[in-house]
């Protein structure tokens, strides 16, 4: 429980008044910072929408405190903005916890931060393996790259892939999933013809993927940051014929499900190995969309919707925990295992990322609604971040 800093506050309170009133609860906040402008203000919104999902199923409150949410934009990219509106979250709004962080920059970019002030923080998305080694205080509740690449790399040998060429955009996550997948895929005998590295700026992918058809692979392995990107990316492989030619798409997020109607029929057999479908067939996983739909009528759930719902729920189990002492609620948080809207999770104490299932996914068009769809095909592996310590 937080200390009563106004003595005066304190010798106001009457003697009859606590009698009637019992104990008073402590006002818990957690700051969000996350993307709520610009092209990846979507994701920003899902955090939101989750948070209030998973509020609306289990109270605003653990233990008599009351569980605030404070939300930041930080617009995009933008380190130095995460870092600032982390330090303001924490002199000026006195947060006990801090969450959300889309980008990997901008995650490591309040490492530093949290280590000093000893604030646990829990990450929605940012998917580079290090971000956890950088302090003790991040926790994370969506993935690595190496997490869904390096299985999907086996999956796709043992499916009689042999050769393969790389296309990442170019910076911390890219290089994870570039690195895991060759590693995996070669490791298992197969030959990577070529390894792209897109910069982040790209808007035309169309001589990325020209190269790539040039070199006649078995198929194509990519990574761009979801949102604009993997649409353009996925429909210029689509449009460019490389499916025709034979060369088969694997990916990881590419198809999430914000803008997978807008891939329309050329979408439908891609292939991705990924920790979450909105199609996946659990009861937890329906409660969670009905509720998302009558909260936000028309919502999309995607990677950022479980990555945050799931945050939300470790951050109620440190505060049910631990309060306010975060090496305690960190120290707590490392033992625990939970069913989640995509299957089971444990965290593991190592890497301080939840060890998931891992799942085989291809898009096709559902019969009752007409919609497309990631369907899971199967679970491919069950694991923890593969890049720890790499």
């Amino acid at each position: 429980m937080k200390k009563i800093t106004s003595l005066g506050i304190c010798l106001s309170l009457s003697a009859g008044l606590l009698a009637a009133t019992g104990a008073i609860a402590d006002q818990i906040k957690v700051g969000v910072i996350a993307p709520f402008s610009g092209p990846f203000a979507q994701y920003g919104i899902q955090y939101q929408q989750a948070i209030e999902v998973y509020q609306a199923q289990h109270g605003t409150s653990v233990g008599g405190d009351e569980i605030e949410f404070i939300y930041k934009d930080v617009g995009g990219i933008n380190p130095d903005q995460s870092r600032s509106l982390a330090q303001e979250l924490l002199i000026r709004d006195q947060v006990d916890y801090l969450a959300g962080f889309t980008f990997t920059p901008n995650a490591l970019a309040v490492g530093p931060v949290i280590q000093q002030s000893e604030t646990p923080t829990v990450i929605f998305n940012a998917a580079t393996s290090l971000i956890t080694k950088e302090s003790d205080f991040f926790l994370r509740t969506s993935y690595t790259l190496w997490q869904v690449s390096a299985p999907l790399a086996e999956w796709a040998y043992d499916q009689g892939i042999r050769s393969v060429a790389t296309t990442v955009s170019d910076y911390g996550p890219g290089i994870d999933a570039e690195n895991a997948f060759r590693s995996a895929f070669e490791a298992k005998g197969g030959e990577v013809l070529d390894s792209v590295r897109m910069p982040l700026s790209t808007t035309d992918f169309t001589p990325f993927i020209q190269r790539v058809k040039s070199l006649s692979p078995d198929a194509v392995f990519t990574f761009l940051p979801g949102g604009p990107p993997t649409f353009t990316y996925t429909k210029t492989y689509n449009e460019n014929g490389l499916e025709e030619a034979g060369i088969r798409f694997l990916g990881t997020a590419e198809t999430e499900e914000t803008n997978l109607q807008s891939l329309g029929e050329l979408a439908v057999g891609m292939t991705t190995a990924y920790h979450y479908s909105a199609a996946h067939p659990s009861d937890m996983n329906e409660m969670f969309l009905a509720k998302l739909e009558e909260l936000h009528p028309g919502a999309v759930a995607n990677w950022a919707s479980v990555g945050a719902y799931d945050g939300v729920h470790l951050i109620y189990e440190m505060v049910e925990a631990a309060g306010t002492d975060g090496p305690a609620a960190v120290a707590a948080a490392v033992t625990m295992d939970w069913e989640s809207p995509r299957g089971p999770l444990t965290m593991d104490p190592i890497t301080r990322t939840v060890i998931q299932n891992v799942y085989i996914r291809e898009v096709e068009r559902n019969a009752d609604t007409g919609l497309l769809e990631n369907v899971e095909k199967g679970v491919i592996a069950t694991v923890g971040d593969l890049g720890w310590p790499e």
